[in-house]
């Protein structure tokens, strides 16, 4: 299976950033372990229940940028042989993507024939093309003396081992243990309830001016459906899927709440060339309350659909100002999209009491989003990525660097390294519940391990910085390093809720390449109105604490860290 996708949304644009779990590596990182442990199973033998595919790596951040097609790895034996099957222990097979065998003489001239191109491809450690560019040119390749039959008898061990731990050569495919499943094991009560439960979870409330969410449904006699967005199940989904067993439309799923449902389009489509702003705006001041359903589609963004702006596409904006200035009481705006919009307009208005964004939330997305509309649901979902404002655009895309150059006014990417206004910060969510955090105690990691360690010297740029080495340190002693944290969360009420803790790590200084900050654990917990729980952390200095330099080196700087929670912060040593 193509998924997860594990890469880091590092530019707000890019089409494909809604297949992934946002910007931060620590939560790209358990995100795809949980993903992975899902599709394979947890058995305790070698069998698959499917076989995973962790994409893209190990680079990917432009798709197609002004016609240039991005470039391939599927030549680089250090990175498919020495990184991926050494360094990370790879013991399945490596895929390219889709043609990248054929690019790389077709389009890139790297290979000066097809027989080159899938020689170094096979050689480099690669076992499977996507494409049929192998099939058509192995042979003529062995013919011609560039590979041999071994190297295509290595590939092809590391795709049937693979393929006997799915139990492929086991008989009868519908006598394996997987093998009786199904339709009907998809659209189970459970499966749907977990539908619910994931898209109702992911929803961020990103503001409640005096309190206008959630509506009393007793209080609401009429209520206006305006947007393109409302009333398109194909717009719940994203860009790769499988077919819904059923799908509820925002428009559905506020019916369910109100009997006097009156909706208006607005648009044809989320592209908004042509809005129905005065038939919109004579609705709105007829009814009682306003809905919203705006934002973007696959049209807008998605795989080769990079996003010049991060406006709300045409005349969504203006709509959306006129519908607000007619109504009679202040709008709610729900958002659909994958990647985060420019919504400063909206942000300030205060004709507009709420903003909601639900992402592409799926076949239940519509209930969701009226539970938690309606107070059936409280929100605690929080941003995976920054939200930037529409000068970010002036940045190029095709400049992959993470750290600001403030001397000549790169501002950085993601909220690591990123030195600009935003519009939401990584990590924002309201909810209907007032809940305090504060880190309440920290244990120390026994740095008299560290005796006898040398650290290692520094590069010029980073000023004497002092560092020890984590192969130095090593598993055991980077193992004995850890100790907790703990965190006190309450909820202060009015409504039961899920929060989410988050804690940071930030170093002494923000130079020398190190980020600003770096989440270093985060954890849900349920919580009653006027409930209070503490949460313990394993910190490890070795993960948690390090950084990669630009030699390579995957450093722990010697002396100060700080652990975080909102602004309260624990200061640990990390020196003999």
């Amino acid at each position: 299976m193509w998924s997860p996708n594990v890469n880091i949304y590092r530019d707000p644009r890019w089409g494909r950033g809604q297949e992934t779990p946002g910007e931060d590596p620590t939560t790209a990182s358990r995100y795809g372990v949980a993903f992975v442990k899902g599709l394979q199973g947890n058995s305790s033998a070698s069998l698959l229940q499917t076989s995973a595919c962790c994409k893209h790596a190990t680079a990917y951040d432009l798709e197609d940028w002004g016609g240039v097609a991005r470039y391939n790895f599927d030549a680089n034996s250090d990175l498919l042989t020495k990184t991926v099957r050494g360094d990370w222990g790879l013991d399945g097979y490596v895929a390219s993507d889709c043609d990248a065998v054929a690019i790389m003489r077709d389009a890139q001239r790297y290979a000066p024939t097809p027989e080159d191109a899938v020689a170094l491809a096979l050689k480099a450690g690669l076992d499977i093309d996507c494409g049929t560019y192998m099939q058509q040119h192995a042979a003529a390749a062995v013919q011609q003396g560039k590979i041999t039959e071994d190297d295509i008898d290595k590939a092809l061990k590391n795709l049937f081992a693979v393929r006997m731990r799915l139990g492929h050569f086991d008989g009868d495919p519908r006598a394996n243990v997987y093998g009786g499943l199904n339709a009907a094991d998809i659209c189970t009560p459970d499966h749907r309830s977990l539908a619910l439960d994931a898209a109702q979870d992911g929803i961020v409330l990103l503001k409640n001016d005096a309190g206008v969410l959630p509506l009393d449904r007793a209080a609401v006699a009429s209520a206006a459906i305006i947007g393109p967005n409302a009333n398109n199940a194909g717009l719940l989904i994203g860009n790769y899927f499988g077919p819904p067993c059923e799908s509820v439309t925002p428009l559905k799923g506020v019916q369910a709440y109100v009997k006097d449902v009156r909706f208006l389009a607005g648009c044809r489509s989320a592209a908004c060339d042509v809005a129905d702003t005065d038939e919109a705006a004579t609705l709105a001041g007829l009814s009682d309350y306003v809905l919203l359903f705006m934002g973007l589609s696959q049209q807008q963004e998605s795989e080769g659909r990079d996003r010049t702006s991060l406006l709300l596409p045409g005349q969504q904006q203006s709509l959306i100002i006129a519908v607000a200035d007619a109504a009679k009481r202040p709008v709610i705006l729900v958002l659909l999209t994958g990647g985060p919009v420019d919504v400063t307009f909206a942000k300030s208005n205060p004709k507009i009491g709420a903003i909601l964004w639900a992402g592409y939330p799926g076949q239940a997305g519509g209930l969701a989003i009226a539970r938690v509309l309606f107070g059936d649901h409280n929100p605690g979902g929080r941003l995976p990525v920054t939200w930037y404002p529409e000068e970010f655009t002036k940045v190029p895309m095709t400049d992959m660097r993470m750290r600001a150059d403030p001397a000549t006014g790169y501002p950085g990417r993601s909220y690591r390294f990123y030195q600009g206004e935003t519009v939401y910060k990584f990590g924002y969510g309201l909810s209907y519940s007032s809940y305090s955090r504060r880190l309440v105690s920290s244990g120390a990691p026994n740095t008299d391990l560290l005796a006898g360690l040398s650290t290692m010297p520094s590069p010029a740029a980073e000023k004497g910085v002092a560092s020890y080495h984590v192969e130095h340190i090593g598993p055991q002693r980077c193992e004995q390093l850890k100790f907790p944290a703990v965190v006190e969360v309450e909820n202060h009420g009015p409504m039961d809720g899920k929060h989410s803790v988050l804690v940071y790590l930030r170093w002494a200084n923000a130079t020398a390449g190190r980020p600003a900050k770096q989440l270093i654990g985060f954890r849900r917990q349920h919580l009653k109105a006027g409930e209070k729980a503490r949460l313990t952390f394993d910190i490890s200095p070795c993960e948690h604490f390090s950084r990669v330099r630009k030699d390579g080196n995957k450093v722990v700087d010697r002396g100060s860290h700080f652990l975080m929670v909102d602004k309260h912060e624990m200061e640990i040593t990390f020196e003999v």
